[in-house]
């Protein structure tokens, strides 16, 4: 009876209760569906160059839950570096070589910059099982926006230094290089601000954006003052009827043999008096003026400090291999060497004088194709004059940057002197130059009238200034520098007031 008045479990049952069954298109309608695996899937190449370049007017990724492939980010990153680079190359006028060490000491940042933005996304990931609240493709797809977020502002940074570089200033003075200086700021905070949104996209949290941000400037600030040298670097070209250098067996035996010669001519100390010895080193054969530059300094010290015989001139230049050593960095630690054996150590005076070109590395170029000749720097100089003892040291740098000289080889028993400070170019150094304008003036005019190194310098920088000016010089004074050490100022004077006398007795006695 129970069953009996139990209501049938009949489709016309449930047709009285006025509902019907569903149709079987309508309940696969109802049925959950999965979402599309797009939605956090890979993006073609253009949706990723398309919002990339929407970050640059900071514009939030509209494909940011995508993931990349790997061949979009390598693809990606890659032609955002090219462009860079290829930029870069317009701020050298004339033939550049591409230096890949420095562009690759450039790159050691971003792998850090990567760093603090895994640790940065670090509670991100935790969300939701290892899948962002908002979506996050991840590290991959922030690394593909952020190589692209900031590219407009760097690239008109690099096209406002290249025009600086290759084209006259309208105006000179304060007002042009603050309105320079203003531009390339304002270009680099926008690059910045860029980087940061696109950032905040992926991290989310606005502490932690902060956190990255700070550590991302510090980062790229830092890259930038330790490893300055641009990616191309300037390359000279020598004439097309200038001599070559041809290497064979003779030659180099022949070098071995005019070292030794020159070594052994090398003259003694003298018991009663200070003597002057000198280390002449010009390591860029493709200019004549280096070799012009050179030679002068040496018939200088060897004229007016009483230094005939005790000069080492080491030279790179297509005709004078059989007559000067090679000016190389193993010749110049043995020169330096065999000067501290021959001299009173002590004593003596040692002035060293080295031309060249010069890098913002603060490293002085050396040439001398085909011969393979390393750069020098001046922690080089300062162990070789260290180990071999010397105390009275005069060194004399003329290149661009070479202010960043003056640190490494600064003392109580060092006078130091460059042509420009550490972030300025000298001028003089192109192969229509007789000499530089820092050797001229130095050495070439004020020390023919003088026999104080202090005084020479004081005097020649007005007229260096003058003469900049005069030329159009571009990137500003060249600023060349000077550091005196305590011990080593008194015994220059004492020096310069014995020349003194010894040129009065001669005059007076011809």
């Amino acid at each position: 009876m129970m069953a009996a008045m139990q209501e049938p479990n009949v489709p016309g049952d449930r047709y009285r209760t006025g509902i019907s069954p569903p149709a079987p298109a309508e309940a696969l309608a109802q049925a959950p569906q999965p979402v599309p695996a797009v939605a956090h899937g890979a993006r073609p190449l253009s949706c990723w160059l398309v919002d990339g370049l929407r970050a640059n007017g900071f514009a939030l990724p509209r494909h940011g839950a995508a993931t990349p492939t790997p061949w979009q980010l390598i693809v990606l990153v890659g032609l955002a570096e090219a462009v860079v680079l290829g930029l870069a190359r317009l701020q050298v006028s004339g033939p550049a070589e591409f230096s890949l060490r420095s562009a690759l000491a450039q790159q050691w940042p971003a792998a850090l910059v990567l760093w603090f933005a895994w640790w940065a996304m670090a509670p991100a990931r935790q969300r939701q099982g290892g899948v962002d609240a908002a979506g996050n493709g991840g590290l991959a797809a922030w690394f593909v926006l952020f190589s692209w977020a900031a590219l407009v502002p760097l690239m008109l940074a690099e096209l406002l230094l290249a025009s600086d570089a290759r084209w006259p200033a309208l105006w000179q003075g304060g007002v042009r290089d603050l309105a320079f200086g203003g531009a390339l700021a304002a270009l680099l905070a926008w690059a910045l601000a860029a980087l940061v949104v696109v950032s905040r996209r992926f991290i989310g949290s606005a502490w932690r954006t902060g956190v990255f941000s700070t550590a991302m400037v510090a980062t790229m600030g830092f890259a930038s003052w330790q490893f300055p040298e641009p990616p191309w670097m300037p390359v000279e070209q020598a004439p097309a009827d200038s001599p070559q250098l041809v290497l064979s067996q003779s030659l180099f035996e022949a070098q071995q043999a005019l070292w030794q010669r020159q070594v052994q001519a090398l003259a003694g100390p003298r018991s009663d008096r200070v003597e002057v010895y000198g280390l002449v080193f010009a390591p860029y054969a493709s200019e004549n003026v280096f070799r012009r530059e050179s030679t002068m300094v040496r018939e200088l010290l060897e004229q007016r400090f009483d230094a005939r015989g005790r000069v080492v001139h080491l030279l790179n230049h297509a005709e004078t291999a059989a007559t000067h050593v090679w000016a190389t960095p193993q010749n110049l630690q043995r020169a330096v060497a065999a000067l501290g054996a021959r001299m009173d150590r002590e004593r003596d005076v040692l002035v060293v004088y080295m031309t060249s070109h010069g890098g913002q590395n603060h490293q002085l170029a050396a040439s001398h194709w085909p011969l393979d000749v390393p750069p020098v720097g001046p922690e080089m100089l300062r162990q070789a004059l260290d180990e071999a003892g010397i105390r009275n040291r005069v060194i004399a740098v003329s290149a661009c940057y070479s202010g960043g000289w003056v640190e490494p080889l600064a003392g109580d028993d060092t006078l130091v002197m460059t042509a420009a400070d550490a972030t300025h170019t000298s001028y003089g150094c192109g192969s229509r130059s007789e000499l530089t304008f820092f050797g001229r003036a130095v050495f070439d005019e004020q020390l023919r009238t003088t026999w104080s190194f202090a005084d020479a310098f004081a005097r020649a920088v007005p007229v260096i200034a003058e003469r900049e000016v005069a030329a159009g010089k571009e990137d500003g004074f060249s600023n060349p520098q000077i550091r005196v050490g305590s011990r080593i100022a008194p015994v220059l004077e004492a020096l310069a007031l014995r020349l003194s006398r010894q040129d009065a007795v001669a005059s007076a006695n011809p």
